[in-house]
């Protein structure tokens, strides 16, 4: 029998779903998000973090606020969308 995400390690059994797992890294150390994200601090600089985050291209990765826009302009009529998504994937490919 599986074990259950909340038994996995890691993962406090009995947390309440939606409830925020808090783990402290060193700068070059990671987190695993399932088998295919990983997040590493790249770095420390006073009050800011870099990170990296290694994902499959199938899954976006925004900044919460970007991210947030984006959701509020797909309440926007569908040509605007299109731009929006056209205008993202010329960022994506302009990063390969």
């Amino acid at each position: 029998m599986p074990r259950s995400i909340s038994n996995r390690p890691g993962r406090k059994v009995g947390l309440p779903r939606g409830a925020m797992l808090v783990l402290t890294r060193k700068s070059n150390q990671s987190i695993m998000i399932g088998d295919e994200i990983e997040v590493t601090v790249l770095a420390i600089m006073g009050e800011k973090v870099r990170i990296g985050i290694e994902a499959p291209r199938s899954v976006p990765v925004f900044r919460k606020e970007v991210y947030l826009e984006i959701r509020q302009d797909s309440a926007k009529p569908e040509e605007e969308r299109k731009a929006v998504d056209e205008a993202l994937d010329r960022l994506k490919t302009k990063g390969e």
